[in-house]
């Protein structure tokens, strides 16, 4: 079964006729005349400003010149950076050299603080008290007088007065009086048995003996 020709099928056909035949017989010669230059004004000269603070960038940007009546038609209008700065060069209107986004707002991390060292508003903070400082450490002990060197050997009364004998290594004492001294180191303070009381004479420090009760 054929199927029928349809309207646009021959109007598809006639149109591809007709371009074969404006390919094959058109007229290429190609046009001689020379486009003639167009006198435009010139931009107003614009003086490059550094702006080192932010206060100072929008100062900059609120001096900035209103545009001036162009006497020319703006050019079509482009989606580049150049063609831009073009078309504000034609309608006369000033430009200023562009200032880096850190100068006009900034450093990021300079402004909150969100540097390698810096803490930042949104870091973890420790809330949590410094310990104590070390204790001091205790002060040394006084100095005490040493064991008492003595032996006792035994003791005796006779008219109502004790008389008591130590050794020390190879010597023997016989200490009877109060307030005697041995070896100019103790002195002795009392003779009441079943102790002997002495002092140790360079730290002034009171030491017994066991002497024993009665016999």
């Amino acid at each position: 079964m054929k199927a029928a020709i349809q309207p646009r099928h021959i109007m598809l056909g006639l149109a591809l006729a007709g371009a074969a035949l404006l390919a094959a017989f058109g007229d290429r010669t190609p046009d001689g005349a020379i486009a003639e230059p167009v006198e435009r004004p010139a931009a107003q000269a614009a003086q490059a400003v550094l702006v080192h603070t932010p206060a100072a960038g929008a100062a900059a940007i609120a001096a900035r010149p209103a545009p001036a009546a162009a006497s020319a038609p703006a050019p079509a209008s482009t989606s580049t950076p150049a063609a831009a700065s073009a078309r504000t060069a034609a309608a006369g209107q000033a430009i200023l050299a562009l200032v880096p986004r850190d100068v006009l707002i900034g450093d990021a991390d300079g402004a909150f603080n969100q540097g390698q060292n810096g803490a930042g508003p949104f870091a973890h903070q420790d809330w949590t008290p410094p310990p104590p400082p070390p204790a001091a450490p205790p002060p040394p002990p006084p100095p005490t007088a040493p064991p008492l060197p003595f032996t006792f050997l035994g003791k005796s009364v006779g008219d109502g007065a004790w008389e008591i004998y130590l050794a020390r290594g190879d010597r023997t004492y016989v200490v009877r009086d109060k307030g005697a001294v041995i070896d100019g180191t103790y002195r002795v303070d009392a003779i009441a048995p079943p102790v002997l009381t002495l002092t140790y004479l360079p730290l002034n420090q009171v030491q017994q003996l066991n002497i024993g009760v009665f016999d």
